[in-house]
């Protein structure tokens, strides 16, 4: 089997991102005609149908959402691989260190909400501070089914800020570690005479975590009778009197004087929040830049 030249690989991605094999040509600068020839010399080689042709455009297949994850992967590599080359050169030329002047250029980020609004920014005030030349480009995504672990599966994102555990283990494919373990507290009403007697408020990310099995261990805790589209709405909710949550500290930072907070307890659930990364970006001096960032905030 041949290889696929980085050029067959973009097409396969904007076919993918643009829907449509015309609307890739548009977007390639390239004839549809090009374009189909080269998604059928891609077919052909790895001996698989990559997308589903028909009236109303192009869905990848099953064995397509595989190439692509790897198409994106590799055409990331590909850029990683000359910004860090050319920023290696430039410090040689100046006089400086190995690695100096290096980090520069976009960093894609793929983070659930409460992350992404109290642990990623001040990371990336410091990242940014002792390297301008970064871009960080983040992404908020619910973090249910494959998550931020599946933006970087696909090769859509750098690094993603996940919910890691026994129940949501670091993939096979990818590396991380654990930054943070927060526990879980019950909001409520601020002054309400008897919080526990309120009805639940639940929010679907909060399915990723075990607290599930403590939950079924409470005689106390009702089943939850509102479902809120995030903790956001969960908290906005608690505040105006709505009901009670149980819901993880990070979620809580900057909760509003409406919302009282009551600790669980030595028993009460946790949550492990941390880091996934492919092996081959683990070692890019960006990401690892980053996680050093993260954990210094996370400590």
């Amino acid at each position: 089997m041949a290889d696929l030249a980085p050029r067959e690989l973009r097409v396969l991605v904007a076919v993918a991102s643009e829907g449509g094999f015309s609307a890739a040509a548009v977007a390639l600068g390239m004839t549809q005609s090009a374009v189909s020839h080269s998604v059928r010399g891609s077919e052909r080689r790895l001996g698989a149908v990559l997308f589903d042709r028909g009236r109303s455009g192009a869905t990848p297949t099953p064995a397509g959402e595989r190439a692509l994850a790897y198409a994106r992967r590799v055409l990331r590599l590909l850029e990683v691989m000359g910004s860090e080359v050319r920023g290696a050169a430039s410090a040689a030329g100046a006089g400086l260190g190995a690695g100096a002047g290096a980090l520069a250029g976009p960093l894609r980020i793929a983070a659930f909400r409460s992350a992404a609004l109290h642990l990623l920014p001040r990371a990336l005030g410091r990242l940014t501070e002792r390297h301008p030349g970064i871009v960080p480009e983040v992404r908020i995504v619910r973090e249910v089914g494959r998550g931020t672990a599946g933006e970087v599966l696909d090769g859509r994102a750098d690094l993603g800020i996940a919910t890691l555990g026994t129940t949501s283990p670091v993939p096979p494919e990818l590396v991380g570690g654990v930054l943070v373990e927060e526990g879980y507290a019950l909001v409520h009403p601020s002054g309400h005479p008897a919080p526990r007697s309120l009805p639940l408020i639940d929010w679907t990310e909060n399915c990723t975590s075990y607290t599930r099995e403590w939950w079924a261990g409470q005689e106390w805790l009702p089943p939850a009778t509102v479902q809120a589209e995030d903790d956001g709405a969960v908290l906005s909710m608690v505040g105006t009197g709505f009901g009670m949550a149980v819901m993880p500290e990070l979620s809580l930072v900057g909760a509003p004087p409406s919302v009282e907070i009551t600790d669980l307890g030595p028993e009460r659930p946790t949550r492990s929040v941390g880091y996934v990364t492919t092996p081959e970006l683990a070692g890019s001096l960006a990401v690892r830049a980053l996680i050093r960032e993260l954990r210094a905030i996370a400590g």
